[in-house]
């Protein structure tokens, strides 16, 4: 074979890997583009202007060690952070008590009617991290933090009295916290209620906690 017919060999080949690259670099390039966004660019704005005051809150009531990616991911799940938000069924503020709820809360903690403001965000987030609280410290003490903290969301979500009812009808002497969603709608709730309930702490603790990683402890 002649000069010439190595010459263009080398050439093609050349040629060829240069496309290659180039391809290749593009489709990189793509990808990075199609990516999600970081967890951290998905917290929304106000987000942030609060963090100081939800982790004081927690610290106060729970702690040095307090589940703060979960309590920031349960105030994202019920309000988006706003102080303004008003559910279809009545429920204000940030933490999305309902007044029935934020009257019981503050006879509980001795709070004069003046000072009971569902929709001022320093009141609801103390009180969200406080009711979480009063609601974990009777959840049973041999399930793991994770979920003493599921069972707490569940209670926060669609209350207390529902979730004991529902671990009795479970016929179980010690259920674990999957044998109690098993028995959802089995006791008082309705069935129809279940959906709801049973994916509001997993939306909180395995969709949303992990945006807020970088705050605290994470369940």
């Amino acid at each position: 074979m002649g000069r010439n017919f190595w010459q263009g060999f080398w050439r093609g080949l050349a040629q060829g890997v240069a496309l290659f690259l180039a391809l290749f670099v593009a489709f990189v390039v793509v990808w990075l583009l199609l990516l999600p966004a970081p967890a951290h660019a998905q917290v929304p704005a106000a987000a942030h202007k609060h963090r100081a005051e939800l982790v004081r809150a927690a610290h106060t009531q729970w702690g040095l060690d307090a589940p703060i990616a979960a309590l920031a991911a349960q105030v994202h799940q019920e309000s988006g952070w706003r102080a303004e938000a008003v559910s279809r069924v009545g429920a204000a503020g940030m933490a999305q008590f309902m007044p029935s709820t934020a009257t019981w809360w503050c006879k509980l903690n001795d709070l004069t009617p003046e000072q009971c403001q569902p929709r001022n965000p320093t009141w609801a987030l103390r009180a969200l991290v406080g009711y979480d609280k009063w609601l974990y410290d009777r959840t049973p003490v041999r399930y793991s933090d994770r979920d003493r903290m599921h069972v707490a969301l569940r209670a926060y979500n669609g209350g207390l009295g529902h979730w004991q009812a529902e671990a009795r009808a479970s016929g179980l002497p010690q259920p674990t916290v999957d044998q109690v969603a098993a028995a959802c709608g089995k006791a008082r709730r309705h069935v129809s209620h279940c959906p709801e309930n049973l994916g509001y702490p997993h939306r909180i603790l395995v969709v949303l906690q992990p945006r807020y990683a970088t705050w605290g402890p994470v369940l």
